[in-house]
């Protein structure tokens, strides 16, 4: 598989040659998996092929459990500085519950391996809206995040899937889910708590320390090109979209025959402008109307809609920009779907 990646690489290295990479991500699947070997060919591949930025952020995926001092340096060495973590939670019953690998115990000691060795900026998944959640046990999941001094935090709320087994138990009765007003007094809790000890909310779901935003994230929210390698990976040239097969099989074969591996979409102006408020009315920079304007000039009703919300206090506008209130926060689904453009 690893050849297969280094294979497209190659073979995609004139869509953005003469560009400074400013982030690389490894995500997808467990990529903390990969041997010292492995990394360290992809790399070799990387900078062969494009300009990377001595001062890029560079990112790895990893759960708890695969987390050691000796990974870590490995992982270091190769010139990974930070990782993201899917802890999930600190509580047994929700780690057991979700089925997750890492146990309780591992969460807290990656942790603390990242932060001994001090070489590694640290992000940390966390969710809320689980059944039998009490308040002050979110609590002390928050106030353990904010002791550990970690760096960045990404919070979501439990969703339940359609076709997925936890969908069959909670319509059988079989489990009670959180409600919207719990999920609602959960999320507030977590914004306020986090704001108090010098975390700021930068999107909708994540908060950091002054300074340690994803940049790779935040480049995806500014609507930033990108390329994605590997099976299922996804790339953005700013008007069209390129996504790779599911399969690893037809993946590797292809990609190394030559033949074609993946499929386009050429987005319209509409599903530009769509897309942009999507993802930047989420975040603390907001939608820019010069920006919209620049692709397609929004319609009376837009206005109409933003004014509407603005006298609801869910938006504000400042500067040519719009930004939801902390009531629109908890809004920001249904105002997005308000303001596209069909």
């Amino acid at each position: 598989m690893i050849a297969g990646i280094c294979a497209e690489i190659e073979q995609r290295k004139h869509e953005d040659s003469d560009e400074w990479v400013n982030t690389i991500y490894f995500g997808g699947g467990t990529p903390s998996l990969l041997k010292q070997k492995e990394l360290k060919l992809i790399f070799e591949t990387l900078r062969k092929n494009y300009k990377i930025n001595p001062e890029a952020e560079i990112t790895l995926e990893a759960n708890p459990d695969d987390i050691s001092t000796e990974i870590l340096k490995i992982w270091e060495e190769a010139g990974i500085n930070r990782l993201s973590v899917g802890l999930q939670s600190f509580r047994p019953e929700d780690l057991k519950w979700m089925n997750r690998a890492h146990n309780a115990t591992e969460s807290k000691r990656c942790i603390e391996m990242v932060k001994a060795l001090g070489v590694h900026s640290l992000s940390i998944d966390l969710i809320y809206g689980l059944p039998n959640l009490p308040l002050k046990d979110w609590d002390v999941q928050i106030q353990s995040v904010i002791d550990y001094g970690v760096d960045h935090i990404s919070a979501y709320c439990l969703t339940v899937e359609e076709k997925t087994a936890l969908f069959k138990q909670v319509k059988e009765g079989k489990i009670i889910t959180s409600d919207e007003d719990e999920q609602s007094t959960q999320y507030l809790y977590l914004v306020e708590k986090l704001r108090g000890a010098g975390y700021e909310q930068y999107e909708i779901s994540n908060f950091c320390l002054p300074g340690k935003e994803s940049k790779h994230n935040s480049s995806y929210w500014k609507g930033i090109t990108y390329q994605g390698f590997g099976p299922s990976a996804h790339s953005f040239d700013g008007k069209k979209r390129r996504f790779n097969v599911r399969s690893n099989t037809v993946y590797l074969k292809n990609v190394n025959t030559g033949t074609n591996y993946y499929e386009s979409e050429n987005l319209s102006p509409t599903n530009r402008f769509n897309e942009a408020i999507l993802t930047t009315i989420r975040t603390k920079w907001g939608v820019s109307l010069p920006s919209l304007i620049s692709i397609q000039s929004p319609s009376q009703e837009f206005y109409s809609k933003v004014n509407e919300f603005s006298k609801k206090n869910w938006l504000k506008v400042e500067n040519d920009t719009i930004f939801l209130t902390g009531e629109g926060w908890l809004m920001a689904d249904y105002i997005s779907a308000e303001l596209f453009e069909v």
